[in-house]
């Protein structure tokens, strides 16, 4: 029988759950300091009762300095929608031409209210005259 990693976040002793404000300012201090090579090495060594994943995930979706915060505009809208119908749910690849946005932030967006949105205008193109029939 192979081996694998071991199972994120299911050792004994780890934290889990939200983060709490003392966490987030050691992960960000630590990551100004000596950057992220090893995610896996990294909690150990920044004092965290983290998980790698975790570590990692808490700053790409919320503590980087570049995120950008707030609604999205028209314009972001517009461009989620246009690169979906090219690449379908290929986020990451979506975020790269929108900076300062995280592949999750799209992803959600996306699920919430663009799905939607994209969805009314494919029926009312498909079916143009179904609202206006009598029916007898």
């Amino acid at each position: 029988m192979g081996r694998g990693r071991a199972p994120c976040c299911e050792k004994v002793g780890l934290n889990r759950g939200a983060w709490t404000p003392e966490e987030d300012m050691r992960l960000i201090a630590y990551i100004r300091k000596y950057g992220h090579g090893n995610w896996r090495a990294l909690p150990k060594q920044a004092g965290l009762l983290r998980c790698g994943k975790s570590c990692r995930l808490r700053w790409i979706n919320y503590l980087r300095p570049d995120i950008k915060r707030g609604n999205f505009s028209a314009e972001e809208e517009e461009t989620i929608i246009k690169l979906h119908g090219l690449l379908g749910n290929k986020w990451s690849k979506i975020a790269s031409s929108l900076p300062g946005r995280t592949d999750n932030e799209i992803k959600n967006v996306w699920n919430t209210h663009l799905k939607k949105k994209t969805q009314v205008k494919r029926t009312i193109i498909i079916f143009p005259n179904t609202t206006n029939r009598q029916h007898n």
